[in-house]
């Protein structure tokens, strides 16, 4: 049963000029309405907007134009 207290619920961390590293699995709903899922047990979200792979983050955010 959703929201249960039974449920654990999603950590979620926030790293200082990196990624939100969530606990998976996970489903993100972008901007545009479209929706993607990762099964991985622990995802990395682009917070920079430079990945090629946005929302799932490449690393890009340690480049330094």
């Amino acid at each position: 049963m959703p929201n249960s207290p039974a449920d654990r619920p999603c950590r979620i961390t926030v790293q200082r000029r990196g990624p939100l590293l969530v606990e998976g699995p996970v489903e993100v709903e972008l901007e545009d309405g479209t929706t993607v899922a990762s099964d991985r047990f622990r995802v990395a979200l682009c917070t920079c907007r430079r990945s090629r792979r946005y929302p799932w983050c490449d690393t890009s955010h340690r480049e330094r134009s």
